[in-house]
């Protein structure tokens, strides 16, 4: 509850416990086991932020943190543990709320261009090993040297084919772009195309700015991210929030120290962050952990032990509230003791005791002061929230939509020119060209086997026709007219050949008788 400038979270015997607006973007952490308090803390916070003007992102897992936009209701409960922490000046009302959800169907759609992406965020949401992230990052540079905009997955898909298809081209300049690899990739945006990541994937992108915005009253939006489905896929979820954290890094301006924070970003089930994470990426968001408080934006990890928090960023974390937890197993007090120990220790009592023994809305509490000092631990009550919990039902949740600022916004997908035309332009004409190559050889092809078959008729023509001239002489020979002229022929040349004998032999006589 905000009040006198500061943020009530908690109450113990004698002292109120408040988070101190200009500290507050130095992070925080809400841990304990299930069932202890944590969404009802977070619940306080969020409400808390917002009243001060400072806008909210959180993550709704359970559905139960949609109803904030309603005012509460009192009951016997919510009367007694008022009555309990002494606060007579409690007010129920409800907070400026926006819905968003990836998938579009309980809020506004989150979509962001995959080449907006980093690479190593885009193969942790592919679950790639680092070869074949490092065929991934290819792709993009080979995408961006020709100018091919990787907007959805359609895009990302053709790229990657194209760059199959084409991988001889590259070879000299990145090495060997294995198809395998290529092919493994495919698998796996098909794979997460079937989980629904494509959704995220497209335009009108998200203005992160949207996200930073107050109302008419000067409260703080609470945006809430619809996650009951997004849950469900924990790689995606776990990518998807630490892809906003990225850019809110990358986007925002430095502010320096600032009376209270520009933005407080709720990290629920934050345990899913870092599983499996790289070296790489971890160091990454411990570099963002450290340096995001300087553009004005407080984070704030949610989890069930301080130990699913890497200690680089545990270290960073100075606003802290601790619900119970639980210890059965020697390695579990373990843990309970190193928790107690990261506390500065209360004289007044034993804070491993403490916190196994607290109950459901009872926390033990360190905040920082104004110097940025972490404050002696202390066990508190956690105060109830002043919006109603539990879910929205779809006519009102509608009804908020409908009421939303960012209404029409970002509901309709655009589908401009990108990768997926251009490629498929370029495939389709080098595919027509090659057509009519192929006919222009078909049709030269045939013209030569016409040729051929023409001048293959012409011999045979000529062939049969002298086939029929020697036939008709033949039968020529064989008649009885040509065998009767030619016998004569015979004849008459015997004849002539005989006078010419019988006048030869007289001449010749003559000569000696004389």
């Amino acid at each position: 509850m905000y009040i006198d400038n500061k943020i009530l979270i908690g109450k113990s015997e004698n002292e109120e416990l408040f988070i101190v607006p200009s500290v507050a973007n130095r992070h925080g952490l809400i841990t304990g086991a299930s069932g202890s308090g944590k969404t009802i803390t977070l619940k306080v916070m969020a409400e808390s932020f917002s009243s001060m003007g400072v806008p909210v992102f959180l993550a709704d897992i359970k559905g139960d943190l949609a109803a904030t936009c309603l005012p509460g209701e009192a009951n016997e409960k919510l009367n007694e543990r008022l009555a309990k922490l002494n606060i007579d000046n409690f007010e129920y009302k409800g907070f400026p709320t926006i819905f968003w959800d990836v998938f579009g169907r309980n809020g506004h759609p989150i979509r962001t261009p995959i080449q907006n992406i980093d690479t190593v965020l885009l193969s942790r949401m592919l679950g790639l090993n680092e070869t074949q992230s490092g065929i991934l990052s290819i792709v993009f540079k080979i995408a961006k040297e020709n100018n091919y905009e990787i907007i959805d997955t359609k895009d990302l898909r053709l790229v990657l084919q194209f760059v199959a298809d084409n991988a001889k081209d590259y070879t000299i300049q990145y090495g060997n772009v294995a198809s395998q690899s290529i092919g493994t990739i495919q698998r796996a945006l098909l794979k997460l195309e079937e989980q629904g990541g494509d959704y995220l994937f497209g335009e009108p992108g998200i203005d992160i700015n949207d996200f930073i915005k107050t109302n008419m009253n000067g409260f703080g939006n609470i945006n809430i991210l619809h996650a009951a489905e997004l849950y469900q896929k924990p790689d995606l979820y776990a990518t998807f929030l630490l892809w906003l954290l990225t850019t809110l890094n990358t986007t925002l301006p430095e502010v320096g120290d600032m009376d209270k924070p520009k933005l407080v970003f709720f990290f629920d089930e934050a345990h899913l962050l870092f599983n499996e994470i790289s070296s790489d990426m971890l160091q990454k968001v411990i570099q963002i952990v450290k340096l995001i408080r300087s553009k004005g934006i407080g984070l704030y990890f949610i989890s069930q032990s301080p130990s699913d928090i890497p200690n680089d960023i545990l270290a960073q974390l100075g606003n802290k509230v601790q619900h119970t937890l639980r210890a059965y197993t020697p390695q579990e007090q373990k843990a309970v003791k190193a928790v107690a120990d990261s506390y500065r220790a209360n004289p007044n009592f034993d804070t491993e005791e403490a916190i196994l023994s607290l109950g459901t809305g009872e926390a033990i509490i360190s905040f920082l002061n104004e110097k940025g000092e972490p404050n002696i631990v202390n066990k508190a009550t956690i105060l109830p929230p002043q919006s109603m919990m539990g879910t929205l039902d779809d006519s009102m949740r509608l009804m908020m939509l409908n009421r939303s600022e960012f209404k029409g916004k970002y509901d309709t997908v655009i589908d401009r020119e990108s990768a997926y035309e251009i490629i498929s332009k370029n495939m389709q004409e080098a595919q027509e060209q090659k057509e009519k190559e192929l006919q222009e050889k078909e049709n030269a092809k045939l013209e030569a086997e016409a040729k051929k078959a023409e001048e293959k008729a012409k011999k045979e023509e000529e062939k049969k026709k002298k086939a029929e001239e020697k036939e008709a002489e033949k039968k020529r020979k064989n008649s009885l007219s040509y065998k009767l002229e030619k016998q004569a022929g015979r004849t008459a040349n015997a004849t002539l050949n005989s006078l010419g004998r019988k006048v030869a032999n007289e001449i010749f006589k003559s000569f000696f008788k004389k």
